[in-house]
């Protein structure tokens, strides 16, 4: 089935309107493209580390949307005209041409899943859950993971770098705060290695849905890892929920910006000697959070690794 994209040039002054009028229209998946930098205030809350680089913004905008039926297009496009000439009126709508091209039905949530293969981290071996064991890791240890809509694979070198950290310190008495837990694969990485229990937050509530089935795929029991939504960062109720002094090992695969909040945190929750794990951290980012570790004097930095661009930070609390 393929779908028709429309392409509506105009400013960046009059998107918020613009969007408004279409969805008053009915027309849902609003796209807005813009040479706007996002601010602080944007970014707040948003696990963005490099943002990308833009060329200058002259004020021009694209309001991208896409209809599937095509019957009533007439129709639409002349509310859509009627709309773009009440809104002149209070705002510069720019050129206001519509361009229409054909774009693919694609399933997005699923279509990933084509690049998500079996593969070893060491001696462990992590599959999606619809794929089956390579006769030659058989004698690995194994995960199983389908991160649905949360966030976590794998794959990625500041997963790999932290399940690599993580293997030296974990034993049967390890308790474990996982922060950003995503589809949990970090959190049961350590239950794998033995350790006694996790206690996982993330912002995102699919975090949750993601955690139980993962939990569910590799035969662990959900009362040895628990999840929560929210920030521990600045929630006190999280921060209470988590506990104080009582972890032997916190790991924060996130981003740089955000360990370095996190930083200040993290020493309240593990006991004295704890660990705490952190990537996420993109090598040019590497000095800011080491300077940030530096400064606090309830931590020490232990060790730092690398893979790829990716760096990993350990350090211990005093």
């Amino acid at each position: 089935m393929k779908w028709t994209k429309f392409t509506l040039q105009t400013t960046t002054e009059a998107v918020d309107l613009i969007s408004s009028m279409l969805d008053e229209i009915g027309i849902e998946g609003i796209e807005i493209e813009d040479n706007i930098p996002l601010s602080e205030a944007d970014t707040k809350g948003m696990f963005i580390d490099i943002l990308p680089e833009l060329p200058p913004d002259d004020g021009s905008a694209r309001v991208n949307f896409y209809l599937e039926d095509l019957t009533n297009l007439e129709n639409i496009l002349n509310q859509i005209e009627e709309g773009l000439d009440e809104l002149s009126q209070f705002v510069n709508v720019g050129e206001r041409t519509i361009a229409m091209s054909e774009t693919e039905d694609t399933d997005w949530i699923n279509n990933w899943k084509q690049y998500f293969k079996p593969f070893t981290v060491d001696d462990i071996l992590i599959k999606p859950t619809w794929e089956e064991i390579p006769e030659e890791h058989k004698d690995k240890l194994l995960i199983q993971i389908d991160p649905g809509t949360a966030f976590g694979t794998g794959m990625h070198e500041t997963t790999q770098l932290c399940i690599r950290q993580l293997r030296k310190f974990v034993n049967s008495q390890s308790k474990i705060l996982d922060v950003g837990t995503g589809s949990g694969i970090l959190g049961i990485a350590t239950l794998k290695l033995g350790a006694a229990s996790v206690f996982g937050t993330d912002l995102d509530e699919n975090a949750i849905t993601a955690v139980k089935e993962n939990l569910e795929s590799n035969d662990i029991s959900t009362d040895r890892f628990r999840v929560v939504q929210g920030n521990i960062i600045d929630d006190k109720a999280i921060q209470d929920e988590a506990g104080y002094q009582c972890y032997d090992i916190a790991v924060a695969n996130i981003l740089a910006p955000v360990i370095i909040l996190l930083q200040e945190e993290i020493p309240r929750h593990i006991k004295h000697g704890g660990i705490f794990i952190t990537s996420g951290i993109i090598n040019m980012k590497e000095q800011d959070v080491r300077t940030a570790m530096e400064a606090n004097p309830e931590l020490e930095i232990l060790e730092t690794t690398y893979q790829g661009e990716w760096v990993s930070i350990t350090a211990r609390r005093k």
